[in-house]
């Protein structure tokens, strides 16, 4: 890995931190629903840079997110890494598989959707226990996961295709 691609990394993982602190500090909807806007970095680092960075941005997110909020190793932490590591990898290897099926959206829905179901099966195997509560809110979850996986696709989308025109036009101007 070249020392261009860990700055890449460092930069995005520091914007990603700062919306997630950003996040905090607004009420949440729901009190356990949180709309996963520092995603919007994630499946931008996925897209532009590919897996390896978009996974790096999640864990370096997950992380610090965790220790500088106090819930490093906690029951929000578990369900944060689980969810991050498996929209992640569902998202990237969907992207390589088949590049282009999903749009951008397509993606972060499918991110959003792996999001919610890794957590159900955390929070039950580590802390409920009980498949009659984890299905009677799995349909409100996906519901509200499918949501703010579309709107987070759509700002990741408008994201995207701010930095591609940026870049180029920074490329046409230097030649």
């Amino acid at each position: 890995m070249q020392l261009r691609d860990k700055y890449r990394i460092a930069l995005l993982s520091a914007f990603a931190l700062g919306i997630h602190g950003i996040e905090s500090l607004f009420p949440a909807p729901i009190p356990w629903l949180r709309l996963g806007f520092a995603n919007i970095i994630t499946l931008a680092t996925l897209v532009l840079y590919g897996m390896y960075p978009a996974i790096m941005v999640t864990l370096i997110r997950v992380i610090l997110g965790s220790l500088f909020s106090g819930t490093f190793l906690g029951p929000a932490f578990l369900l944060s890494l689980g969810g991050g590591i498996a929209s992640t990898l569902a998202m990237g290897l969907v992207l390589s598989a088949v590049p282009r099926l999903f749009s951008v959206v397509g993606l972060s829905i499918i991110g959003a959707l792996f999001h919610n179901i890794s957590q159900l099966i955390i929070a039950y195997f580590f802390f409920v226990q009980r498949i009659e509560a984890i299905l009677l809110i799995t349909p409100f979850i996906i519901l509200l996961g499918t949501l703010t996986g579309t709107l987070n696709g759509f700002i990741s989308e408008m994201l995207i295709n701010n930095l591609k025109n940026s870049a180029q036009t920074i490329q046409n101007v230097s030649q």
